[in-house]
């Protein structure tokens, strides 16, 4: 009878894991490179209008979302749908240097400075990209010296509207631009954006003295402390503090990555330690459906910036987050290539919007 050492049966094991790990690698590679063609497709034969546009209600925005998204999943910008694209996005460049059509004037010019950068080949918007980054800085809070440090609006960003106020997502789109822009993470626009992500964080402590930090204190973040406070969760009625929710946890923390900040960290621990609480691809925790594919690219991009392969929830379960949201997005993805999410809140109804946050986030997924 032919007996098997412990160590051959060990080398057998270890052997028949890594086959099936690298079998499920690859299972989990074809699924994605399908869903990408599948999504592409979609864009391309059923969602662009004839002058280029994704949504030309929306003026430039989702139109330069869906260039980017296609960007990052290596087509080219002379594809014929990504340059008929780039051409409508293109017609909104000002003589002031912004990207816009009439009124949300910073978060248009935030998208559209990030399309032209991904769509930059031999310095073709090298100087559009310049005037744009000098655009967006003159939106800022306390850029013009008018706002001091103390005004909670400090280094925020809102839609670019007259009389609007500062919030987290705008600001969140601010600092990718910035650092599209080149900006360095220690640069003043990105240093005063921190100041007020950072009041955006239900964290008492010295980055955060508002009325609102103590009242929760969950780490978690929510929209704005600017305008009296809000959160799109609501407020919590035994505390009168604003609810925290994960779309915005997650881009506070990508922000304050991208700003510099260390792992090490109390902001960011505190952040990863309301994540850990709230770790989901369901929903998105705090909204419930509202807002899930904005979710899913907050998501992925704050977890890529974070470094981690990895992540590890409060039960110590240990999560590969690419490949449960290559598996939560493929489950979603409508046959014809598109996603659309059922709850239409935030224009989330609008396959175009939906399928580029979705295939942004996919593009996160690759190590």
């Amino acid at each position: 009878m032919y007996f098997r050492t412990p160590l051959a049966l060990s080398l057998i094991s270890a052997l028949l894991l890594s086959t099936s790990a690298s079998a499920a690698d690859e299972a989990t590679a074809k699924k994605y490179e399908q869903m990408i063609d599948k999504a592409v497709a979609f864009l391309g034969s059923k969602a662009q209008a004839a002058d280029g546009s994704f949504n030309s209600a929306a003026g430039p925005a989702v139109t330069a979302l869906v260039a980017t998204a296609v960007l990052k999943h290596g087509r080219s910008p002379d594809d014929p749908m990504v340059a008929k694209a780039l051409k409508y996005v293109e017609g909104f460049i000002k003589e002031d240097g912004g990207i816009y059509g009439t009124t949300n004037k910073n978060y248009e010019t935030a998208i559209g400075l990030v399309c032209l950068r991904e769509a930059n080949r031999n310095g073709k918007y090298d100087a559009a990209i310049k005037k744009a980054d000098a655009f967006l800085k003159g939106f800022q809070w306390g850029a013009d010296a008018k706002t001091g440090p103390s005004d909670v609006q400090f280094g925020g960003a809102g839609y670019g509207r007259t009389g609007d106020r500062p919030d987290l997502s705008n600001t969140s789109f601010l600092v990718e631009a910035l650092k599209a822009g080149g900006n360095a993470a220690d640069s003043q626009a990105l240093q005063r954006a921190l100041i007020f992500v950072s009041r955006c964080q239900n964290l008492e402590g010295p980055h955060n003295t508002t009325p609102f930090a103590a009242k929760v204190n969950d780490g978690g973040f929510y929209y704005t402390p600017a305008a009296g406070g809000v959160s799109q969760a609501g407020t919590d009625e035994a505390t009168g503090g604003l609810k925290s929710y994960a779309s915005m946890t997650y881009a506070g923390l990508k922000s304050m990555i991208y700003a510099g900040v260390k792992a090490d960290d109390p902001r960011v621990k505190a952040a990863v330690g309301w994540l850990k609480k709230h770790y989901d691809l369901d929903s998105n925790p705090g909204m419930g459906t509202a807002g899930l594919y904005y979710y899913y690219q907050t998501f992925a991009k704050a977890l890529a910036a974070l470094g981690e392969d990895k992540f590890v929830d409060d039960k110590g379960v240990s999560h590969d987050w690419r490949a449960e949201l290559i598996d939560a997005l493929a489950k979603r993805q409508k046959a014809d290539g598109s996603w659309t999410n059922d709850n239409a809140k935030w224009m989330e109804g609008d396959a175009s919007l939906s399928t580029a946050y979705s295939l942004i986030a996919l593009a996160h997924c690759k190590k």
